[in-house]
């Protein structure tokens, strides 16, 4: 399954931090998708074991969509101040939601992690496994 651009958008966002280098190109995304010049208020959401790990909303819908996502992803990844900062296993196994305020109500976008946790592996069949 494809990850929608927005939500590869967000995930990018927190990937430039953890390698310290952007790699998010705006112009082009924006001469691709349109859409992401809209004004637009925006939540990001992460969860980690179905837990909220950050969360970040724009405060206004004076900035663009894309600079909301990108802003969004960053700062509930890494600002929160409700929560220690995102790490790098935390975000392999971290879903990551995107709110949408519309006209039309909000619209809910949600990526799962990018490693999931193998239930048919030993352990979870016999919790004791690999315990000395």
């Amino acid at each position: 399954m494809s990850r929608s651009i927005l939500l590869q958008i967000a995930r990018d966002s927190i990937e430039e931090v953890f390698q310290a280098q952007r790699s998010i190109n705006n112009d082009a995304l924006l001469q691709e998708h349109p859409l992401l010049h809209s004004n637009i208020k925006t939540t990001v959401n992460l969860y980690v074991n179905k837990e909220i790990k950050g969360s970040f909303t724009s405060q206004g819908v004076a900035d663009s969509l894309l600079y909301n996502i990108i802003i969004g992803a960053k700062k509930a990844a890494f600002e929160d101040k409700t929560t220690t900062i995102l790490t790098t296993s935390e975000y392999l196994h971290a879903e990551v939601e995107i709110l949408l305020e519309t006209e039309d109500g909000v619209i809910s976008e949600i990526d799962p992690p990018i490693l999931q946790e193998d239930v048919h592996s030993p352990q979870y069949k016999n919790p004791e496994y690999n315990t000395l």
